[in-house]
């Protein structure tokens, strides 16, 4: 009998081992490993599984990784507050999570702040009635004087007639610092020093006079270098800059006995304004013959004179936050706000505001810009810079507002009118990002009198 063999054996093995048919698959029923089964059947067969890389949290898995294991860290000698530190911190961070590799798309759980939520920032109210009004007989109302000012040490000296009264902002008391005679008065400009320990006053008999506040006691009197009134007073350090009804500019040193270090003649009539840059690097002068003139600390000559203005330059403002950049603001025929690049020589813009601009503030702590009006509606703006948005119109006075002045904090404005009131306002706000002034390269504010002994 013979029996079929497979393969090749050897002669002695043909007889006992048989040959052995393997069952034939059943193709039919068959899933390929790679494919997709078919709609019929419920397993899905899989050889591995691919990691989603935008699922994977790229940050955590290095920390994963580089964190040492716990069989590692036995022989570290670890203190209980640290090793507590260490699983608060884990525990905060990983939320529980111990995998590097993510398999599906799902978002993972928001990680809770650490930090409490940023605070919602309430609504601004501009205020439309003053915070305090004082009345104020013998106001003169004349767009040449400048009879407000607030100083460092919070006290307001505001100059009626012939005296000079200093209004304490902090507890709301007044004391007179000074009365000139009728011959000499009545005063014409006020100005405190940057210390606060001096106060200068012009007077109708052009002499200028420093007071010492703590005694009220006379220091130094200037008599002679002006020929008319003193409308215009500025500080800059150790310089004090006087400006006259002739339109006659002097620089005066203060701590040497001829104290005339330079003199300017450019404007054609009164000075109205004036005004150094916080730099102490250019001096703004704007007077009644609708000129705008920029000085430079290095300079005898004016750096630039602009004529753009069609009528009284008396409102000047430097920018807190750009050494370079300056406001000004026109009278009753001209009603325009122009802000110039004294770097460049150049106007940037230019908004006509509808009626005279009598004072010009900056806010300290953001980037707007007030304006105080005379003719026809007397109000005060508050404009958004850069846009020059108009942000409210405030209507309270009942004549031109030309004196304006700022708290030293910078959220508290005083102005007054000829129709003789004082208001304090709660305009500007502290704001959370203050705005910081760009550093400049130019010469420091005394820098320019270096020659001097």
């Amino acid at each position: 009998m013979e029996v079929a063999f497979s393969g090749f054996t050897n002669s002695s093995e043909r007889n006992t081992r048989p040959v052995i048919n393997p069952p034939v698959p059943d193709v039919t029923n068959r899933v390929h490993p790679y494919r997709r089964p078919s709609s019929s059947s419920s397993r899905i067969y899989r050889d591995r599984f691919i990691p989603s890389r935008s699922a994977t949290n790229m940050a955590l898995a290095q920390g994963l990784l580089t964190i040492p294991r716990k069989d590692e860290r036995k022989s570290e000698i670890v203190s209980p507050s640290k090793e507590a530190y260490r699983k608060l911190l884990a525990d905060t961070m990983l939320q529980g999570r111990s995998r590097i590799l993510s398999f599906s798309d799902r978002p993972p759980a928001p990680l809770k702040s650490l930090l409490d939520d940023p605070p919602i920032r309430k609504l601004r109210r501009i205020p439309q009635k003053p915070a305090d009004t004082l009345g104020l007989t013998d106001m003169i109302g004349d767009n040449r004087l400048n009879l407000l000012d607030w100083g460092n040490n919070n006290l307001l000296a505001v100059a009626r007639g012939d005296t000079v009264y200093l209004r304490n902002a902090t507890d709301g008391s007044v004391s007179k610092l000074v009365t000139v005679s009728e011959t000499s008065g009545p005063v014409t400009s006020v100005s405190w020093d940057p210390d606060c320990r001096r106060i200068a006053i012009g007077l109708n008999n052009s002499d200028v006079r420093l007071y010492d506040t703590t005694t009220n006691n006379l220091i130094r009197c200037f008599h002679g270098i002006h020929k008319r009134f003193v409308g215009s007073l500025a500080w800059n350090n150790h310089i004090l800059t006087t400006g006259d009804a002739e339109g006659t500019v002097i620089n005066n040193d203060m701590r040497i006995r001829s104290h005339i270090i330079s003199t300017y003649y450019d404007h054609l009539d009164a000075v109205c304004g004036l005004k150094w840059s916080p730099s102490g690097n250019y001096l703004a002068s704007g007077g009644n013959d609708n000129r705008l003139h920029v000085y430079d600390a290095s300079r005898s000559t004016p750096l630039h004179r602009f004529n753009n203005h069609t009528d009284t330059v008396r409102a000047l403002g430097w920018c807190p936050f750009q050494n370079n950049l300056l406001a000004s603001g026109g009278g009753k025929t001209d009603k325009c706000i122009k802000f110039w690049n004294v770097s460049a020589g150049n106007c940037l813009n230019s908004v006509n505001t509808g009626s005279e601009v009598c004072g010009l503030l900056w806010n300290k702590n953001d980037r707007e810009v007030l304006t105080s009006h005379g003719l026809p509606m007397n109000q005060l703006a508050l404009w958004k810079y850069p846009s020059m948005v108009q942000m409210a119109e405030i209507i309270d006075h009942t004549a031109p507002v030309l004196y304006l002045t700022q708290s030293p904090d910078g959220c508290t404005v005083a102005s007054s009118s000829e129709d003789e009131t004082l208001s304090f306002w709660h305009i500007f706000e502290k704001s959370d990002k203050r705005c910081t002034p760009r550093t400049s390269s130019a010469v420091g504010p005394c820098n320019m009198y270096s020659h001097i002994r």
